[in-house]
C-alpha cells in the first residue's frame, strides 16, 4: 500500500500545521487500530437501531441508510465539542479528523493513496464535481462541441438532470444507454452498451466521458462496471465516471481494479454514517489536478480534499464519524464483507419468498442484486404509471406502514411481457433492501398487505388521487 501522506496540503489552509492524528506531526502515522470487541448479538443491534419506528415495516434503507446509535453518540460527542470551543475545533481538530476518516476509506476501497480520497456531502455533489470539470473541458476547448457523453437510461434521475445542467450545455451531446428490464445476465447490458458506444462514436464523433452506475437506483441492479470500464479503455473513452451511490456497504468495491477515473459512493446508505456524506476517489492523473468543489471557499487551489474539508462553516460530523462506523462494522463477523453477504442471501430469501406468494419473479438474478431486490407486484393491482407507482407507495406507507419503493416498468414494443400467475401483466416492480435491523415479520407484513390488496379487488384507479 502506498504511503498515506497527504503531500499535497501539510497544514489546515490557516498557516498552522495539522494536528497529528497520533499526536506527533501533522503527517504523523496513523493510530493502531483497536482491538475487536466481542461480537454483536442481536438484542445489541436492535438496542443499536431502536430509534427507528417500529410500527413501520422500513423495507427501504436504500433511499436514506440508517445509523445506529453509538455512532450518533460518536457524532454528538463532536458537535458539542465544536460547539464548547468552535475555534478550537475548526483550526485544531477538523482536518485531523477528515484525514483520519479519508484513511480508513483509503483500506476500505482499495484506493493507492489517501490522496486520492475526497469527502463530499453526497453522491449528487461528487457528480456535480466531476461534471463541472467536464463541462469546463468543453466551454475551454479541450473537447470539442458536439463530442458526446454517455450514460444509462436507468441512471439516477439528478444525476441525469446534472448531466445536462453542465455537460450538455457546455456542448456535449447525451446519448442514454438503453438497458432491458427485466433482465437476465450481464451480457444483456454489454450488448447495450456496446451499442451505444458504437453509436457515440459513428461520424467520427468522440466520446469523452461514460457515466455509469454501479448499482442503479430504480429499477436495482448490479452493473458489471469493471467489464464496461474495460470497454471504454479499448474504445478511446477519455474519462469514466462510476456512480455508486449504492455501493459501499453493499457490494465489494475495490476502485483500483475497477480502474475508472472517477468513482463515488455515498457512505450514509449502506455503510451506516449519518447523513449526508460520501467519498469521491480520483485516479491519479491529469485530471485530478483539475477538480475542484463547485463551492469555492479558502482552500480553492489547494486539492479536491483539502476544498471539500473546508467549504465554509457547517456541520462536517458526518464525516468525521467514519472511524466510528469502522469500529461498529467490525463487532459483526466477518466485519463489512459478512454483513453484505448475509444481507445479500436474506434480500434474495426475502425476495422469493414474495414472488412466490404473488405469482411473480424477481427483476434480475440473484448474482446481480446486493442487498436490493426487485419483485414483480401481481398485475391486477393496475400500476400503469410512475405517478400509480408514487401513489401506491403513498398508500402502503399511510393505510399499512409499509415503506417500500415501487417502480413502474413499461411494456415496451418487441420486449417480452412478463405475466403473472393469473395472466396479469406485471408492470409494477417492489424495490425491497435488507439491512442489519430487518426482520423477517417485515417482508412478511409486506407480502399480507398484497396479498390483502388482490384478495380486495384493489387497482390504482381506485386510489383517491387518480
Amino acid at each position: 500500500m502506498a504511503s498515506r501522506r497527504d503531500d499535497d496540503h501539510a497544514d489546515n489552509g490557516h498557516g498552522r500545521p495539522l494536528p497529528a492524528v497520533d499526536g506527533s506531526d501533522g503527517n504523523g502515522p496513523l493510530p493502531k487500530r483497536p482491538r475487536p470487541s466481542p461480537l454483536i448479538s442481536s438484542a445489541e443491534i436492535a438496542d443499536e437501531f431502536s430509534h427507528h419506528d417500529p410500527s413501520v415495516a422500513r423495507l427501504n434503507n436504500g433511499s436514506f441508510g440508517s445509523c445506529p446509535a453509538s455512532v450518533l453518540s460518536a457524532q454528538s460527542r463532536l458537535q458539542l465539542q465544536f460547539l464548547a470551543q468552535p475555534d478550537d475545533f475548526y483550526f485544531n481538530r477538523l482536518q485531523q479528523g477528515l484525514l483520519r476518516s479519508r484513511a480508513a476509506l483509503c483500506d476500505l476501497i482499495g484506493a493507492g493513496d489517501v490522496s486520492e480520497v475526497a469527502l463530499v456531502d453526497n453522491a449528487t455533489t461528487a457528480a456535480a464535481i466531476v461534471f463541472q470539470h467536464v463541462a469546463w473541458s468543453f466551454s475551454e476547448g479541450v473537447f470539442s462541441k458536439g463530442d458526446a457523453v454517455l450514460m444509462l437510461h436507468y441512471a439516477y434521475g439528478a444525476v441525469k438532470k446534472s448531466v445536462h445542467a453542465y455537460v450538455a450545455r457546455a456542448g456535449a451531446h447525451v446519448i442514454e444507454v438503453p438497458l432491458p428490464f427485466p433482465v437476465s445476465s450481464d451480457d444483456d447490458i454489454i450488448r447495450e452498451f456496446r451499442k451505444a458506444l458504437a453509436f457515440g462514436k459513428s461520424g467520427g464523433r468522440k466520446v469523452r466521458l461514460a457515466v455509469i452506475d454501479h448499482i442503479t437506483s430504480m429499477p436495482s441492479v448490479v452493473i458489471p462496471v469493471k467489464e464496461l470500464t474495460r470497454i471504454c479503455r479499448e474504445e478511446g473513452v477519455d474519462q469514466v465516471f462510476i456512480d455508486a451511490a449504492h455501493a459501499i456497504g453493499n457490494i465489494e468495491v475495490d476502485v483500483n481494479d475497477i480502474g475508472a477515473d472517477f468513482y463515488t459512493s455515498n457512505l450514509h446508505k449502506w455503510f451506516f454514517c449519518p447523513p449526508a456524506v460520501a467519498f469521491l476517489h480520483t485516479r491519479k492523473g491529469a485530471a485530478s489536478s483539475n477538480l475542484h468543489h463547485p463551492v469555492v471557499s479558502h482552500e480553492y487551489g489547494n486539492g479536491l480534499p483539502i476544498e471539500s474539508g473546508w467549504i465554509g462553516t457547517r456541520d462536517y460530523t458526518p464525516q468525521l464519524v467514519v472511524p466510528d462506523v469502522v469500529e461498529f462494522i467490525n463487532r459483526f463477523e466477518s466485519g463489512l464483507e459478512g454483513i453484505r453477504k448475509r444481507n445479500h442471501d436474506k434480500v434474495v430469501e426475502m425476495g422469493m419468498m414474495l414472488a412466490e406468494a404473488w405469482g411473480t419473479c424477481l427483476g434480475s438474478p440473484p448474482e446481480m442484486c446486493g442487498s436490493l431486490i426487485m419483485v414483480g407486484l401481481p398485475g391486477c393491482l393496475g400500476i400503469s404509471s410512475n405517478k400509480d407507482a408514487m401513489t401506491l407507495r403513498t398508500y402502503l406507507r399511510e393505510e399499512f406502514n409499509v415503506e417500500v419503493p415501487i417502480y413502474y416498468n413499461p411494456i415496451m414494443e418487441g420486449e417480452a411481457v412478463v405475466k403473472d400467475g393469473s395472466n396479469y401483466s406485471v408492470t409494477g416492480y417492489a424495490r425491497i433492501s435488507h439491512q442489519v435491523y430487518n426482520v423477517e415479520d417485515e417482508y412478511c407484513k409486506l407480502r399480507d398487505v398484497i396479498n390483502k390488496l388482490v384478495h380486495d379487488g384493489f387497482s390504482c384507479t381506485k386510489l383517491p388521487s387518480n
